[in-house]
């Protein structure tokens, strides 16, 4: 019984319940590329380099751009038919990769 509290205590406090399989996210990443580089350091001027980026900041501004809470003509379109998985392996792909700063 404790197991039971404690795992859904878990995913009270984690707020998901998919586990993310960022070799996943790495493949499904081939679409955001064109702007976002694959991976995650942006090739276009006006996009956002998404690299480092917390998995869960990641996860929620899709999640956002998914459900129109926040736009963008091009990120409300590509976010639609992303199910939670996609989106928590996309997450856990870009957040993953590591950025080196140069001194």
């Amino acid at each position: 019984m404790r197991g039971i509290v404690a795992a859904a205590l878990a995913l009270a406090v984690s707020g998901s319940a998919v586990a993310a399989d960022a070799a996943a996210g790495k493949s499904r990443a081939v679409a955001c590329a064109a702007c976002h580089g694959q991976s995650g350091i942006a090739t276009a001027p006006d996009a956002p380099n998404l690299a480092g980026q917390p998995e869960d900041y990641l996860a929620a501004q899709l999640k956002a751009y998914r459900g129109g809470t926040r736009q963008h003509e091009v990120m409300s379109l590509m976010a639609k038919p992303l199910s939670d998985a996609d989106i928590a392996n996309l997450a856990a792909w870009f957040a993953s990769q590591q950025i080196a700063l140069k001194p």
